[in-house]
C-alpha cells in the first residue's frame, strides 16, 4: 500500500520526463569522453574460480507475488539472469579497476534485457534494464566486506525502508554516468548466481582469509515503517492522469511452464497431458506427429504455442546417416546436436516463463546457459547420469578391456559435472526407470508404457534382445552360453569383432522364437521389449540397469555377476532347440 497521501505527491510530467533525458544524454557525454582517457578500463574475462572466498552477499529475490508486479519482477529476474553472464567468473588482476558498466555493457533490449523495475524520482516505473541495483548492491555489499578499495559508488536518491539503502550499503547504478567501480592490490575473481531465489555474490582470491564475511540483506520482505514515503508503482498507484501510468503495461497473471523435449518418451508424453495449461510452450524438433516422425510424435494439442526447428532436426537426420552404428564420431555428434538444440530452446524462452520441464539430454546445455537461475524446473530423467554412466563403463571396460566399444567414448567432465549441479538444484526429478528413480530423493516415479504383447506361445529359444555389444553384457552373456552349451538366437547386429560369438552356435531371430529373453545390460535405457516379452507370458532374465521392479517373468541379476547369469539361465539348458 502507498503510504505517501495524494496532496505531497507532484505527478511527473513529459517535460519533466524530456528535460531529464537532456540532462542525461549530457552525463553521459561527459563519461564517455572522460573514460575514453582511462587506460585502467577494461572489460575483464572469466576463469576457473578461484579457491578462497573473502567475502559472500547474499539478497534474496523478489517474490512473484501479486499480479500486478508479475511481469516487472519476472523482467528483473531475466535482466539479472543476463548480466550474470558478464559477471560471473570474471577474474581481476591486482591493481586493475572493475567497472560495473564497461563489464556488463548498456542495458538494452538487442542483447536480451527487458523491461523490469526500476526507481525513478519516487515512482517504480517499467524501464529495459530494470533491477540490476540489486546486482550492484551485492557486489558493492561483497567488495566492502572484503576490504577492496572502492573507487566509485553512489547511494539511491530514495530509501526503501528494510532495504540495503537503509544502511548505507547499496550502490546504484544508470548507464553510463552512475556507476560502481572497485579494485584490490590483489587479484581477485567474483562467483555470482541466482540460487535458491537468492542472488549470491561471491569475492574470491587466491589466498585464504581467516574468517570470509558474509552479508545478508532481504530485497524481498520489506516491512514498511510508518509515515515514511514508499515508491509507487506505476501499475499499482492509481494516478491515471500520468502519462507514466497510461504508458505502464498490463498485469500478467498466468504462470507459464515451458516443457523442453526431444525424441519422444510416451512415459513423459502421458505425464505432461495432465500438467500442461493453456498458457504453456511445448519445445521439440519437430512435430512428428504432422510429418510422420513417429520418433517425435509428441501430442502437441493444447499448448498456448508450440515451437518446432525442423532445420536442426534435418541436420541431425542427414548428419547421422552418414555415421556407424557405434563409435565415438556418433557420440560426439549426438552431443553437439542436443547442445545446438538446447540453445535454441533457450533463445526461445521468454522472461515471461517462470518454470521449466526440460529432458536430462538437454539439461546440461540448459544450465550452462544460466537460463534455470531464477526458475524452478523439473527435469525428465531418461537413464543415469553421466557420471554415474562412466563409472558403469569403466567398470565394465576393466573387466574386459579387450572390447572394442566399452571405452570408445567418454563425455566431457565439464558437462557431467554442469549435469549434476543442476539436477541437484531440481525441483523434480521424473523417471520410470527403477535404477534411475533410486539415485535421487526427489524422484517422482512414472510407470512404463507396456507395449501390446506380440504373442502368448512361448518359443524354444535364448534371445539376446540387443546389438552385440559390450555395455548390453555380450561379454558376460557368452561366458555363459559357451559353459553351458546353449545356442543363442540375437535380435541385433553384431558390433563388436566380427568373431566374438565364436564357438556358440548363434542364428537370427525374433522375439517369437523366444523361451526366455536375457538382457544382462550394464547400461540400458529403454526395456521396451523386456516389457514387450513379460506382457506376452516370456520369461526374462535382465539386470537392475534394465530399469524394472521386481514382477512375475523376472529374474534380475547383478550387472557383470556371470555366476549369477548361469544360475538363472541353467534351467533353459536342457530345454533350448539348434
Amino acid at each position: 500500500m502507498d503510504t505517501t497521501s495524494d496532496s505531497a505527491v507532484r505527478l511527473p510530467t513529459r517535460a519533466d520526463a524530456a528535460v531529464f533525458g537532456c540532462k542525461v544524454a549530457l552525463l553521459r557525454l561527459r563519461r564517455w569522453i572522460a573514460d575514453a582517457f582511462k587506460r585502467d578500463l577494461k572489460r575483464w574475462s572469466s576463469g576457473a574460480p578461484l579457491p578462497h572466498v573473502w567475502s559472500e552477499a547474499i539478497s534474496v529475490l523478489d517474490t512473484v507475488g501479486a499480479d500486478e508486479h508479475r511481469a516487472l519482477v519476472l523482467g528483473k529476474i531475466q535482466n539479472l539472469r543476463v548480466a550474470l553472464r558478464s559477471i560471473d567468473g570474471v577474474h581481476v588482476p591486482a591493481g586493475q579497476l572493475l567497472s560495473f558498466w564497461k563489464q556488463v555493457g548498456q542495458a538494452r533490449r538487442g542483447r536480451g534485457y527487458v523491461e523490469g523495475r526500476e526507481l525513478r524520482e519516487g515512482c517504480i516505473i517499467p524501464a529495459v534494464g530494470g533491477g540490476l541495483c540489486q546486482l550492484s548492491n551485492a557486489l558493492y555489499q561483497a567488495a566492502l566486506d572484503a576490504g577492496l578499495d572502492i573507487v566509485e559508488r553512489h547511494a539511491h536518491s530514495r530509501v526503501i525502508p528494510g532495504s540495503a539503502a537503509q544502511s548505507g550499503r547499496d550502490a546504484t547504478v544508470f548507464w553510463n554516468y552512475v556507476d560502481l567501480r572497485f579494485r584490490s592490490a590483489e587479484a581477485f575473481g567474483i562467483s555470482a548466481r541466482i540460487e535458491d531465489g537468492q542472488l549470491r555474490v561471491r569475492i574470491l582470491k587466491h589466498s585464504p582469509r581467516a574468517v570470509p564475511a558474509k552479508s545478508a540483506v532481504s530485497i524481498a520482505s520489506i516491512a514498511f515503517a510508518p509515515k515514511m514515503p514508499v515508491p509507487r508503482s506505476c501499475h499499482s498507484c492509481g494516478e491515471t492522469a500520468c502519462f507514466r501510468q497510461a504508458a505502464a503495461r498490463p498485469a500478467t497473471a498466468a504462470h507459464r511452464t515451458v516443457f523442453m523435449v526431444d525424441a519422444l518418451w510416451p512415459e513423459f508424453d502421458a505425464w505432461i497431458a495432465t500438467r500442461k495449461g493453456p498458457r504453456d510452450t511445448l519445445m521439440l524438433p519437430l512435430d512428428g506427429r504432422r510429418h510422420g516422425r513417429p520418433q517425435y510424435a509428441w501430442h502437441t494439442e493444447g499448448f498456448g504455442k508450440v515451437a518446432t526447428f525442423p532445420m536442426l532436426a534435418l541436420w541431425r537426420s542427414l548428419v547421422s546417416r552418414r555415421l556407424s552404428n557405434q563409435g565415438a564420431a556418433r557420440q560426439m555428434s549426438a552431443l553437439a546436436f542436443r547442445k545446438r538444440l538446447a540453445h535454441r530452446y533457450v533463445e526461445s524462452l521468454t522472461y515471461l516463463d517462470e518454470h521449466v520441464v526440460v529432458s536430462q539430454d538437454l539439461l546440461p546445455y540448459v544450465w550452462e546457459t544460466g537460463a534455470l537461475q531464477g526458475r524452478s524446473f523439473d527435469v525428465l530423467m531418461t537413464g543415469p547420469t553421466i557420471s554415474a554412466l562412466h563409472t558403469v563403463l569403466d567398470d565394465a571396460h576393466a573387466r574386459h578391456p579387450e572390447s572394442t566399444t566399452l571405452g570408445d567414448f567418454r563425455a566431457p567432465s565439464a558437462l557431467a559435472a554442469s549435469e549434476m549441479q543442476a539436477l541437484q538444484k531440481a525441483g523434480q526429478i521424473l523417471t520410470p526407470h527403477s535404477e534411475v528413480a533410486a539415485a535421487f530423493a526427489q524422484t517422482v516415479r512414472l510407470y512404463w508404457a507396456r507395449p501390446v504383447p506380440a504373442r502368448t506361445s512361448p518359443g524354444q529359444h535364448v534371445v539376446f534382445p540387443a546389438p552385440t555389444l559390450g555395455r548390453k553384457g555380450a561379454y558376460d552373456l557368452r561366458a555363459c552360453v559357451r559353459e553351458l552349451g546353449l545356442p543363442l538366437t540375437l535380435m541385433g547386429p553384431v558390433l563388436e569383432s566380427s568373431d566374438f560369438w565364436e564357438g556358440v552356435e548363434v542364428r537370427m531371430g525374433t522375439m517369437a522364437d523366444a523361451a526366455v529373453l536375457v538382457l544382462p545390460a550394464w547400461v540400458q535405457v529403454r526395456p521396451t521389449l523386456l516389457l514387450t516379452a513379460l506382457d506376452a507370458g516370456i520369461p526374462v532374465i535382465a539386470t537392475p540397469a534394465c530399469g524394472l521392479l521386481p514382477q512375475p517373468n523376472l529374474t534380475i541379476v547383478p550387472a557383470g555377476n556371470v555366476a549369477a547369469l548361469m544360475d538363472a539361465l541353467r534351467p533353459y539348458a536342457s530345454r533350448s532347440v539348434s
